[in-house]
Formats: C-alpha cells, sequence, structure tokens
C-alpha cells in the first residue's frame, strides 16, 4: 500500500510539473526574420547575445522562433563578425505572449532598419488569407491586382502593410502596378491560394537596378487546421486533464486498499 500510495503522490507531481512547463512555454511568442535588404551582404543576426541566425542571404526567411514575451535586442551583424566586430544595428522588439510576427531587415544597407509585423495565424474555416507589404526601397506605391482585372490591394508605398484580405482559395494570375495606372513592374502567374492558409507576399528588390524587384511569399497554415506550437489552452487542458484523473486516483487508490485489505484478512 505504501509503495502505492508513493506512486500516485509521484505521478500527481509529474502531472502538476508538466503544467508548471506548459505555462513557461505558454509565455513565448513565435518569431521569424527575414532577410530583405537588397544590397546588404550575407548577415548573422543575435537576441540577446545569442546567435540565432548565421550566413543569412537576400530573400532568406527562417522558420518561427520559440521567444520569451517581453523585450528583446536584436543586433544585426556581417556574417562571421559577431565574436569581433560591431553590428550594422541593434534595435529592441518587443513581443507579446501566444502573437506571431515577422522581422525584416529592410531598406538600402546605408539605412538599415527593422520592420515588425504581426501576424495573423487563423482563417475562417476553408478559406485563404493574404496581405502584401511593399519593401522595395526605390519602387513607387503599387496596387496589387489580378491580371488584367480587379485591383486587391492598392496604392501600397514603401514599408506598407496591407491589411488581410479573406478569399476562397483559387490559383490566380496576379500583377503588380504603378498605383493608379496599367502600368505593370512584376507579374505572378499561378498564385496558388490554399484553404487553411495564410500569405503574406512581400515586394522585395529593385525597381532599378540589382537585384530585381521580386517577392517573397511566406505561407502558413491557419490554426483552424494545424494546432500552433502554442495552443491557447496549453496549459488549461493540462490543468483540466488532471482535474479528472484525480477522482480516478483517488478511485483506484481505494480500490487497491481494498485489496490489500482483502488479501490481508485472507491470509490470516
Amino acid at each position: 500500500m505504501k509503495k502505492l500510495v508513493v506512486t500516485v503522490i509521484f505521478a500527481l507531481v509529474c502531472t502538476m510539473f508538466g503544467s508548471a512547463t506548459l505555462a513557461d512555454n505558454h509565455d513565448q511568442a513565435k518569431v521569424r526574420i527575414v532577410h530583405a535588404s537588397p544590397d546588404a551582404p550575407a548577415v548573422d543576426i543575435t537576441v540577446n547575445g545569442n546567435t540565432v541566425v548565421e550566413n543569412a542571404t537576400f530573400k532568406i526567411a527562417t522558420d518561427y522562433l520559440m521567444v520569451p514575451a517581453g523585450d528583446h535586442e536584436v543586433s544585426i551583424y556581417a556574417a562571421g563578425t559577431v565574436a569581433d566586430g560591431e553590428p550594422v544595428l541593434t534595435t529592441t522588439l518587443s513581443v507579446e505572449s501566444d502573437q506571431a510576427y515577422t522581422a525584416l531587415a529592410i531598406n538600402n544597407l546605408e539605412n538599415l532598419e527593422v520592420s515588425v509585423l504581426s501576424d495573423d495565424m487563423m482563417t475562417t474555416e476553408g478559406k485563404a488569407k493574404i496581405r502584401v507589404g511593399h519593401f522595395s526601397p526605390d519602387a513607387p506605391a503599387v496596387d496589387v491586382a489580378v491580371t488584367g482585372g480587379d485591383v486587391l490591394f492598392e496604392n501600397a508605398e514603401f514599408k506598407d502593410v496591407t491589411d488581410y484580405a479573406e478569399l476562397d482559395p483559387a490559383t490566380l494570375d496576379l500583377e503588380v502596378r504603378v498605383s493608379g495606372t496599367e502600368d505593370v513592374v512584376l507579374s505572378l502567374p499561378s498564385t496558388k491560394l490554399k484553404e487553411n492558409t495564410i500569405y503574406s507576399v512581400l515586394a522585395v528588390g529593385l525597381a532599378s537596378g540589382e537585384p530585381p524587384l521580386d517577392v517573397i511569399v511566406l505561407a502558413d497554415p491557419s490554426s483552424t487546421s494545424m494546432p500552433s506550437e502554442m495552443p491557447e489552452t496549453g496549459n488549461a487542458s493540462i490543468t483540466g486533464l488532471a482535474i479528472y484523473l484525480l477522482p480516478l486516483l483517488l478511485i483506484g487508490i481505494g480500490f487497491s486498499y481494498f485489496l490489500v485489505k482483502r488479501r490481508n484478512v485472507s491470509q490470516s
């Protein structure tokens, strides 16, 4: 009986410890980093002095990184110079728990800066969601339209990020036009928008020069179709599990105690 009680107590402690661990994980944000500066070399990036990205070249986007909620010092270095070099840029990144962010290194090297986007991770079931960011430093304001058809996003200027638009899944021929005109500066044929997926289409590069105007397309599963790495009910679910398990454990103790007593009586 003593061994049984010890086992049950151990199980309860493990359950409570697991709940605390999930609570710690729950108090985090998701952050990904994009190199969107057209003339910047490959870079290393540190967060609070720890290197999280190495040798990222233009148009590279990282996966989401888990970062504790709060303020963080982010520094950008020329690749290979973290140990003995000075950062090209240092800034503070503030993030909230259970939120997702995209942090972009943008503008020309001499004017390097960081733009932080708040990422929506949910769609209506069966829908696709899309937004457009203008990060080409020498491009004029632009419209994004269906080829030869309606404008979906209009008059986005450098550093602008549109609101999300929710659309039916489809494969669309899109084009980027000089705002208010039919002048196409970039074609995006056969752009596939899948259901339960969220898209960020980021215009990068240079309208006049190298590297040429291009797009980075970031596609993320909606939390309606795939659980987030930071479930909104993560801590509550494990606590709830403990609430349901506790009566079962107590019943198990009582039943085991009954069996032990019965065995002792039969042996006597």
